[in-house]
């Protein structure tokens, strides 16, 4: 067997992640490695440590990025704050807070379920109403950015229920980081956690992470071990921290960490608000392309993620052959549904450097081609000018 080079199609990448990478990053990654504990490497740190709060909109000091993808920073909130016996109220209207869910259950703690419905925020009513009928929980866990449905909830709300009820809040920002506001001091976020890979449109495998001053002072007043040893932010403060006095915990992912450093750095460049700004037109512009095509959105608008659009599927259409045929044909991914979605809807991502015209464009002209190819009754000749014409107006 003759052992070749890998050499990876030229894709759109426009799912529910990973989302397209700019070349100033994929260069970036390719920067001459450095020790992890070199001084360079140490200043680096620190740098990269202001850009994730600056992303976050924190003070925090604890907040750093974690080795591994998203599910690693969901871990890291959860085994470091629930104990075993804790009582922790998990919002679940999606995948993910399901996983939420799961996690409760692996520390050991109990997890009341404030059941919501796929492709809605979480009831904000609901959720104070199981407060009421649990005093003794210590937890409000929910996911801000549902990337299984595209359905955003008011975190700053649940997350002011959960504080008058005593309670502290864990946030899953995976999708929402740097594509619509995330205010962790703002709203009293106690333990957020991100990925590379959405929004911020670096490569997979690392998690951002950011712990407030309730919930250190829960790690650190613990009565019972943190499970995980490599998650134990006792142990990676000690890397983590600052100043030039750092202790060894593990080998830090050198090159990813250029790569999400120069993600954050163009983040900073553009500015949050413009960010959010430019996810929300070019969702705008996709809507009225997609609508034109006379498809519909799972998620009302009011509740929907610009980032990440669940769309229904046409009545008799094939959800695998359309989405092989994106890809074979136009080189261009869009995500299936999961769960109780599955095979109802297509996730439609507009994230980071994916978010742009030409995607926009792109994406409802060859939806458009290959619906009428594989039978549906769609209009034609009219979703592109529709998305043009969206986002003429909205950039007025």
């Amino acid at each position: 067997m003759t052992t070749k080079p890998f050499h990876p199609p030229q894709r759109t990448l426009m799912g529910p992640g990973p989302s397209d990478v700019s070349p100033r990053v994929l260069a970036a990654l390719g920067r001459p490695t450095i020790g992890h504990l070199d001084p360079a490497f140490v200043e680096f740190m620190d740098s990269l440590k202001e850009l994730l709060q600056y992303a976050f909109r924190t003070t925090n000091p604890l907040t750093m990025p974690v080795s591994g993808p998203g599910s690693v920073g969901m871990e890291a909130c959860f085994v470091n704050l629930v104990q075993p016996g804790d009582t922790v109220v998990v919002c679940q209207n999606g995948v993910f807070g399901g996983r939420m869910r799961e996690n409760v259950e692996r520390c050991g703690g109990t997890a009341v379920v404030v059941e919501g419905t796929w492709g809605r925020a979480v009831d904000a009513g609901a959720l104070e109403d199981t407060l009421a009928q649990h005093p003794e929980a210590k937890f409000v866990a929910f996911v801000h950015a549902e990337t299984s449905t595209g359905a955003r909830s008011d975190a700053a709300t649940l997350a002011d229920i959960a504080h008058r009820a005593g309670c502290l809040v864990i946030a899953d920002c995976v999708t929402s980081l740097g594509g619509i506001p995330v205010e962790v001091d703002a709203w009293g976020l106690d333990a957020v956690y991100s990925g590379s890979q959405k929004c911020l449109s670096c490569t997979p495998g690392l998690s951002p992470i950011s712990f407030g001053p309730r919930a250190v002072e829960v790690i650190q007043n613990r009565a019972t071990p943190i499970q995980s040893w490599f998650m134990d932010m006792n142990l990676v403060m000690g890397y983590w921290g600052t100043g030039a006095g750092r202790s060894y915990h593990h080998t830090a992912p050198v090159n990813a960490l250029y790569g999400l450093h120069e993600a954050l750095v163009m983040l900073r460049e553009e500015g949050l608000e413009n960010a959010w700004e430019r996810h929300r037109r070019h969702h705008l512009a996709l809507r009225a392309g997609l609508e034109a095509l006379g498809l519909s959105f799972v998620v009302p608008e009011a509740e929907r993620l610009p980032q990440l659009n669940s769309i229904t599927m046409p009545d008799g259409v094939d959800d695998a052959s359309v989405r092989r045929r994106l890809l074979v044909e136009y080189n261009l991914e869009i995500g299936a549904g999961l769960g109780a979605l599955s095979g109802k809807v297509w996730r439609i991502g507009l994230m980071g450097h994916a978010c742009n015209l030409t995607n926009v464009l792109g994406c409802v002209a060859a939806l458009e081609t290959i619906l009428v190819s594989e039978g549906a009754s769609v209009p034609t000749g009219v979703a592109v000018e529709a998305a043009r014409r969206s986002f003429a107006s909205s950039a007025t």
